[in-house]
């Protein structure tokens, strides 16, 4: 199949990324700080309910999906906004909002890009030591630019967070179940659940090691989708702006034919904006 610009510019940023990381992990803890340590700054986003304004964009590129081996490139944009609310609780927002670029999903030959549907998460975290918690409501929203690419369904769920972080280490859950409650009616009902499972270890210098499983079941089409997914990434700057590189193979391990990918590659670059 004929490689197209879009595909070899996120080649490109593979082998950038890949780099950087290979760069940072072998620097000095000094040039990450700016308010905190390096290590403080991984141990901070590896906490979904961290008080931390970062916008990461992360990269997914999926190969052999269903019959006519697809492939899909989608771009998530996913800023995390903290709110102060009391001494004791904290506001966490959470928007992921996917770009696509898929191509022989829906039929050989065929293209589609566009937005796809957006995800809203309002998490409140109280203060606590020990165990890490976060509740509150998820939204699906209908943004999608193509009827292919989204629901036209607006949803609504609960969300939680579970986990446990010490210096260096962060191990924990986040899910959410989200309903249909309005949209096409022509359209197929949502009915998803969602849970990440996560182990993170961080270093000195920035540097960190981890393994996520990501698990989805679709219970209005009876389908599950897990894919197991170790990761290496690194805190470090670009020029004064603080970032932080992730790089991952998507391994799938559960799901239908016609979803599930032989392979996948993530890539996070994420920029960081640390409180004083």
């Amino acid at each position: 199949m004929k490689q197209n610009s879009p595909y070899k510019t996120v080649k490109f940023l593979f082998s950038l990324v890949y780099f950087l990381i290979g760069f940072s992990v072998c620097a000095q803890e000094e040039p990450a700080k700016a308010g905190a340590s390096a290590q403080e700054l991984a141990d901070k986003l590896a906490n979904p309910v961290a008080s931390l304004i970062s916008v990461p964009l992360q990269n997914n590129l999926n190969y052999g999906i269903g019959a006519f081996n697809g492939s899909k490139y989608t771009v998530n944009i996913q800023p995390v906004i903290p709110f102060k609310l009391t001494e004791n609780l904290n506001l966490i927002t959470r928007y992921i909002l996917p770009v696509v670029d898929q191509r022989d999903i829906t039929g050989e030959n065929t293209h589609e890009f566009g937005l796809s549907d957006a995800t809203v998460t309002a998490f409140f975290a109280p203060k606590t030591k020990g165990i890490i918690l976060g509740f509150g409501p998820a939204f699906l929203v209908p943004t999608a630019t193509e009827k292919v690419l989204g629901t036209e369904k607006f949803g609504v769920g609960p969300s939680v967070l579970v986990m446990h972080q010490g210096k260096g280490l962060s191990v924990g859950f986040i899910a959410n179940q989200i309903w249909s409650v309005a949209g096409n009616e022509d359209r197929a009902d949502f009915n998803s659940f969602y849970t990440q499972i996560f182990l993170s270890h961080s270093y000195k210098s920035g540097a960190s090691l981890g393994v996520n499983a990501e698990i989805t079941q679709n219970w209005e089409g009876n389908t599950t989708m897990i894919t197991i997914n170790p990761s290496i990434g690194a805190v470090t700057k670009l020029g004064d702006q603080v970032v932080q590189f992730a790089i991952m193979p998507l391994i799938p391990v559960v799901g239908p034919h016609e979803m599930k990918p032989d392979w996948g590659l993530r890539a996070v670059l994420a920029f960081v904006f640390p409180s004083k």
